[in-house]
């Protein structure tokens, strides 16, 4: 595709006013003439995931200047969902995603650009990014902002729910809690434990769109700037070429990502930024080709939270090319990506390039190897992937569970439902004792319909600190959980309360049983008696002629524009 004319010199001779606005903010006329790069990153001081990515801007630059570019930085700060933890600002997370999406594509397709470097490093805004990437679709490269250290002890951000309910329940001091919250965080990058972030970085090297071997480095460390500067370079390779987004996101990129996905315990809302990557080129992802890759997927990363290390030492131990080295024979190695070359080829250069050595060194002073990280293939944690889709009378649509955070006790229950329409009712009544052994903490209206579907991480992280609910309780929600949830956690249910789905129609004393293995999820009885199963669905049809909807929590703003046009989450929760 050489010699095609550039976009930006389209739109150059389109619009008269585009050479003297530019060189009102110092562009050359030499610099008019260039391949125009679009530098869109989440820069801003939002949280330690994009408080940094301002130094990746700039090598960024350097690189797309060097190779005979021209640069231009635009920025859409996203929100921390840490941050945003324990009030209503968790609402927006998801739909957040999908609104940076929207100013990508206005700042990509109203000023006429030839390529775009992708800057970001957390939950929602590298799924925002790839997805705009895919959108825009013109010659792109992804570059993640890399993992923080972790704190003394090797503390990592993601224990903080567990040891602020286990200061609720009077086991730690006050003290004690305070040194755990001001030691968490270290340094700037992703926290360092396998949740959506760190998930989302590798998953989008997986698809063929980073450089090699460039997913969560150390935010800290020189190499990942020199990956900066090099994706810069890059774009203008690919722009030479032609190689656009959707020549890389085919079928087989995706089944590549999600074998990855299962190799590592990947944070079970990758379920809903999968499919909305793929919506955005026309393909259809859904939960049920998660379910069905990870069924024998072996999984071999020991990392935390389902693991022992945190997320820092993942790119000690080789990275995604040490995870693909490791389930090679399920990949399909003649996918395409941002190098020009297959993913096979990509492979061999960086053993031959002793990419692999160079990283491990950094496990030395620890006393850790590469296999004590990332396990052999036949020597796996687990071999049947770590992602199950439940379907039955209570989610007929589907329910996700992340089944290697599950304790094995609780892959097949019949419990007793204890329904709550909000979070905040649930984690008062699990912190209060309220809820026992053999019970079900039904928590609903927490949809993308109802209000946005924010994570339920401290119900969660309430659950599974206490070493007698986290084995003998479930949580079932149609909202979602934090990639750094742990336990008995059953997400997505879908329909959704908010929609009329059975979720809304459970009530206290209900029997409900779980089936991990046979992918079940079942109200089996009514007041803790068993019933056949028409009598079930004679019950719920009755409770459904007489169920009233809920005012929307939400008609106004952003929430209120999300809560009307969200789709299924087990589609990927995209505004429709």
């Amino acid at each position: 595709m050489e010699g095609k004319e550039l976009n930006s010199q389209r739109v150059r001779a389109l619009a008269p006013e585009n050479d003297p606005l530019k060189i009102g903010m110092g562009w050359t006329l030499e610099d008019l003439g260039k391949p125009q790069i679009l530098v869109e990153s989440t820069f801003g001081d939002s949280h330690p995931g994009s408080a940094h990515l301002l130094e990746f801007v700039q090598c960024a630059m350097e690189g797309i200047r060097e190779a005979g570019g021209r640069g231009a930085r635009y920025f859409v700060t996203d929100i921390c969902d840490g941050i945003a933890q324990g009030h209503d600002g968790i609402n927006y997370s998801l739909p957040h995603r999908d609104m940076m999406v929207d100013m990508m594509e206005i700042h990509g397709r109203s000023t006429g650009f030839d390529g775009g470097v992708f800057i970001a490093s957390c939950d929602k805004s590298v799924p925002a990014c790839l997805m705009g990437l895919a959108r825009l679709d013109m010659p792109s490269v992804l570059v993640t902002g890399g993992v923080m250290e972790a704190g003394p002890n090797l503390l990592t951000l993601e224990q903080i729910g567990a040891y602020q309910a286990m200061y609720r329940r009077g086991e730690i001091s006050e003290e004690q809690l305070l040194y755990y919250k001001h030691h968490a965080c270290p340094s700037c990058g992703a926290c360092s434990f396998m949740g959506t972030a760190c998930t989302m970085q590798i998953l989008g090297e997986a698809l063929g769109l980073m450089l090699p071997g460039t997913a969560l480095m150390p935010a800290t460390g020189t190499e990942i700037r020199q990956a900066a500067k090099k994706a810069g370079e890059q774009v203008l390779e690919l722009v030479r070429l032609g190689l656009k987004p959707s020549d890389i996101l085919t079928r087989d990129a995706f089944e590549n990502a999600i074998m990855v996905h299962a190799a590592i315990s990947g944070s079970s809302n990758s379920l809903l930024h999968i499919p909305a990557i793929a919506h955005e080129l026309g393909l259809e992802i859904d939960a049920d080709t998660f379910d069905r890759m990870h069924r024998g997927a072996h999984y071999l990363l020991d990392i935390r939270p389902a693991g022992r290390w945190p997320a820092q030492f993942f790119w000690y131990a080789g990275g995604v090319p040490a995870v693909m080295e490791e389930i090679k024979s399920r990949l399909h190695l003649d996918a395409l990506t941002v190098t020009g070359q297959t993913l096979g080829e990509n492979l061999e250069q960086l053993r031959q390039e002793g990419f692999y050595e160079r990283c491990e060194k950094h496990l030395k002073p620890y006393g850790l190897k590469r296999t004590d990280i990332i396990r052999p293939f036949d020597n796996p944690i687990g071999s049947d992937g770590t992602i199950a889709v439940l379907r039955g009378n209570l989610a007929p649509e589907g329910a996700v569970v992340k089944h290697s955070a599950v304790p094995k006790e609780m892959f097949q229950a019949t419990l007793t439902a204890r329904p709550f329409d909000c979070e905040e009712d649930a984690i008062e009544a699990v912190l209060t004792h309220r809820i026992k052994p053999g019970d079900a903490v039904i928590i609903r209206y927490e949809g993308p319909v109802g209000s946005g579907m924010p994570e339920m991480f401290y119900t969660t992280e309430a659950i599974s600190s206490d070493a007698e609910l986290g084995k003998s309780i479930a949580l079932i929600t149609d909202g979602r959980f934090s990639g750094a949830s742990k336990g008995p956690a059953i997400g997505h249910v879908s329909p959704e309360a908010a929609k009329g789905g059975p979720i809304a129609l459970v009530e206290e004393g209900d029997l409900i049983r779980i089936d991990i293995p046979g992918r079940l999820l079942q109200l089996v009885g009514i007041q803790g008696k068993e019933l056949p199963e028409a009598e079930i669905a004679r019950i719920l049809e009755e409770r459904k002629s007489q169920w009233v909807p809920k005012a929307p929590k939400y008609s106004e703003g952003a929430l209120g524009l999300y809560v009307k046009h969200a789709v299924s989450p087990m589609k990927g929760g995209y505004m429709e």
